[in-house]
Order: C-alpha cells, then structure tokens, then sequence
C-alpha cells in the first residue's frame, strides 16, 4: 500500500525517529500509526539496551516544586550535543515532575520516569540514563539551575525569607569555594572533623610548640574548617562582610542540596 509523506511526518513527529525508519514501520503495519510506533520502540528499545554499557558522562539538573514539596534530578547522557538537545531538557523537567509525585526521600526510577527517558534513548541513539534525585517536603524552597544544566541547587528554608535573599543563597552554593557540605556544623559528618582535626594536631605537632599551644592552634584550623564548608559560617559571595547566617533574619535552612553533573558516578 502507499504511504503518504503526511504519515511518515505524523510518526516521526511521534518517535523523532528518521523519515526512512518511519516509512519502513508503517508498511509493515499497513499504515496503522498505532502499531507503527510500537514496533519502531519495541525494535529500537532493543538495540539502546544493548548500548547501556557506554559511558554517559554528560547530561542535566531539574528541579520541580509544587507548594511545599521539591524535586531535584540528575539524568544523564553520552554528549553534550544530546544534553542540550529540547527534547532531552524537556525530559529531563518532565522527570523532576515525575519525581515530585513521591515520596520525600531518594529517588528510584519507576517505569513512567524509565519510559520518558527510553523515549529519548530512542530518538537519540545515545545510552541516556537516570542517575539519581531527591524528594524534599515542607517549608518554601527556591533553586537555581546554570543556564548549562550542568549545575542545579534546591534550597529548602522555614520561616519568613525574601524570594531575592533565597535566590542569592541558591547561587552563593552554586558558587562557592570551597563547596558547602552541610547547613550547620552538626550536620558535618563525624570522620570528615576527625580527619580534619588529626591533620590539624600533625601539624602543629610538627612546629615544636607547647601542648597548650599546639592545642590552639588546632582549634584555630577547625573552626577555619567550619568556616569553609559549613553553609550557615561562610562568608557571601556577594559580600563578604556578611555571613550566610546573617541573611536569614528569624528564617531557618532546612535543607540543600547542590547536583553536579557526573559527580553522581565519582
């Protein structure tokens, strides 16, 4: 039977598949659009499986929020070129959405998120897979994703807090050196103080220096190492007289979390 070029646009507009693929699925099927687009994904799904051993090193950061809960994602793919790609970022947002749906906590790909991805998989012969994402509730959140995608931050506050002061805390994590590890200093995690302060008593043992002495100075380097990586104890970005803890008024930092590209997989 004759297929028309009107046919062929429908299914390609459907699976972004090439033109000659599409015309070849339809006179399979006798032109039922339907089964057409089955067996091009059923076919095609096939062969992406058989390339997910490929390295995916590229990719991109969403956040969805819906009133008092958020979603952070990261999924990632084999180029930069596919990562950029309209169809990859609206993905990637439609993700984010999928992932607000859950439960607060980590988040695993179920079948809906799995088809959206395979969805792009297919039209881009690139192994394109979810890395990993995080459902946050309660309080108000703001966030801030590089214009690249490659960078993306949530940050969950309670309280009374200015959408601008929010916005400038999102972007102060995306950009500060050191990278903040945690909103407060209990947040830090025990054995990274530990080793901190056994680096610190080596070296000030090595000054020959009093006890009494050598101990100051290693409280000295620990609260400079607060100082560096706890969010509330650094100095702004955006002005470094000022303190992350000296925005917040009676407001409160719940919660952040800042995605990095491939870091996922370091």
């Amino acid at each position: 039977m004759a297929i028309s070029a009107k046919e062929v646009m429908a299914l390609r507009e459907r699976t972004g598949l090439g033109m000659m693929d599409c015309k070849k699925a339809l006179l399979e099927t006798d032109g039922d659009i339907e089964a057409a687009e089955e067996a091009l994904r059923i076919k095609l799904k096939g062969k992406m499986d058989s390339r997910t051993d490929r390295a995916a090193g590229e990719g991109r950061i969403a956040v969805a929020i819906a009133g008092d809960k958020a979603a952070i994602v990261e999924i990632n793919s084999e180029t930069d070129f596919t990562a950029r790609n309209d169809q990859f970022v609206a993905m990637t947002q439609k993700v984010a959405e999928l992932a607000l749906a859950g439960e607060p906590g980590a988040v695993t790909a179920n079948d809906e998120i799995d088809a959206a991805i395979d969805e792009v998989r297919i039209a881009t012969g690139e192994n394109c897979g979810f890395a990993r994402g995080e459902v946050l509730q309660g309080g108000k959140f703001a966030y801030y994703v590089h214009h690249d995608g490659k960078t993306g931050v949530l940050l969950q506050v309670e309280g009374d807090l200015a959408d601008d002061v929010m916005k400038d805390i999102c972007l102060h994590i995306t950009a500060a050196v050191p990278r903040p590890v945690a909103v407060d200093k209990e947040g830090v995690p025990a054995d990274l103080v530990e080793k901190e302060r056994h680096i610190a008593l080596e070296q000030a043992k090595e000054t020959g220096k009093p006890e009494e002495i050598a101990r100051k100075i290693v409280e000295g380097k620990i609260r400079k190492f607060y100082e560096d990586i706890v969010l509330l104890e650094q100095h702004f970005v955006k002005d470094d007289k000022k303190r992350i803890r000296d925005l917040l008024g009676d407001a409160k930092i719940v919660a952040f979390r800042r995605y990095a590209v491939g870091e996922a997989k370091g």
